[in-house]
């Protein structure tokens, strides 16, 4: 653990250990998750004011949520994102992932590079969630752009132009999604049906837009990125003797696209023989955590299968873990079985760029070659 400042002055406690993160984690009374979706930059006033042209709130509903509305609010989502519902969608998900994969191969044998972010990453599990809770029928790319804007703007350092910025695409999607949640179906309607307000709905659908669905496009992209570094897992996935399944968890270990996650302290308390002050910011570096020596044998080696492998906290922990986790695991399993035999004859022209962010890895174009 250390005490670090970030940015704007403002201390954490920063925690590294497996089992103290997992500790944090899983004692929701104690550390608090009122502040995970808190502004890393505070919002001045010109950006606030924009939100509030556009109407624009964030009740607590899923991750930022501690309150005994909680459990309620997140059955739903989980019935919505039901392993069998999620099993339900394999084939047409497979089939959709085999055409974009012969379309790439064949602009590779032309002798053209591929973007498999564009090409491949970036909206799939979009398409797939869109599936499962019925969202509305909005362009891709729209949702995309909204995505990454509210990542951008409520987790990076920034300067007071790019908030503004960042604030009106924001809150202009906010109002898509006020809109329909008042008339969708699906797992808004569900939520309406258990007497929900509409700031509530929205809410839920706000962060399943993020969570649900761009932290995973992420996820494929810096595992397919790793897997070009692979020659042996591939061979592996080749050969039968590496199981899909297992190169999944080992990405999850070591390439999560959630670095970090926060909590704060609801009283005052000692964690790993430190003192902890209520109201202290803790911040719960998940990517460490993965590489504890404590928990796993080869802990910057990606060997799928080893000891502490599934260990990994990349889902999180608790009352709070990620309801969507069969979902993302589904889908990156599908891309590695289809998308293999490519990375094995691939180099990189230009790797993913990640912008300066505390909590996500938001990788961009990922071009390669034969």
């Amino acid at each position: 653990m250390a005490r670090v400042v970030d940015h704007v002055g403002v201390e954490h406690l920063l925690v590294t250990r497996h089992a103290l993160v997992r500790q944090v984690l899983t004692d929701p009374h104690t550390y608090r998750p009122d502040n995970a979706l808190d502004a890393v930059t505070p919002i001045p006033v010109a950006a606030l004011r924009i939100l509030a042209a556009h109407r624009f709130r964030l009740p607590p509903t899923l991750a930022n949520n501690g309150d005994a509305s909680h459990p309620g609010i997140r059955a739903l989502v989980a019935d919505a994102l039901h392993p069998k519902r999620v099993a339900d969608q394999r084939d047409w998900l497979t089939a959709l992932v085999r055409r974009r994969v012969a379309t790439l191969t064949a602009e590779l044998d032309a002798g053209r590079p591929v973007d498999l972010y564009a090409g491949l990453a970036a909206d799939l599990p979009l398409l797939v969630l869109a599936r499962l809770v019925e969202l509305p029928d909005t362009p891709v790319t729209a949702v995309k752009s909204f995505a990454r804007a509210a990542l951008e703007l409520f987790w990076a350092p920034l300067d007071a132009d790019r908030q503004q910025q960042l604030a009106a695409e924001v809150g202009r999607f906010h109002r898509v999604l006020r809109e329909f949640a008042t008339t969708g179906g699906g797992l808004a309607g569900a939520l309406r049906a258990a007497g929900h307000p509409p700031d509530v709905v929205v809410g839920a659908l706000f962060f399943l837009l993020v969570a649900g669905q761009e932290t995973t496009s992420q996820f494929l992209t810096l595992l397919m990125h790793r897997l070009v570094g692979e020659p042996a897992v591939l061979a592996g996935l080749r050969d039968g003797s590496v199981a899909v399944a297992d190169v999944v968890e080992e990405g999850l270990r070591l390439e999560p696209p959630i670095v970090t996650w926060r909590r704060v302290a609801a009283a005052d308390t000692t964690l790993g023989g430190t003192a902890v002050a209520a109201g202290t910011s803790v911040v719960l570096w998940l990517a460490g955590a993965g590489r504890d020596p404590a928990v796993v044998d080869a802990p910057d080696e990606f060997l799928p299968g080893q000891r502490g492998s599934r260990r990994h906290l990349a889902f999180g922990a608790g009352v709070h873990r990620c309801v969507g986790d069969q979902l993302a695991r589904m889908e990156a399993a599908t891309v590695v079985a289809e998308v293999a035999p490519l990375l094995a004859e691939v180099r990189v022209l230009r790797a993913p760029w990640y912008p300066d962010n505390l909590t996500f890895r938001m990788p961009d174009t990922f071009l390669v070659a034969r």
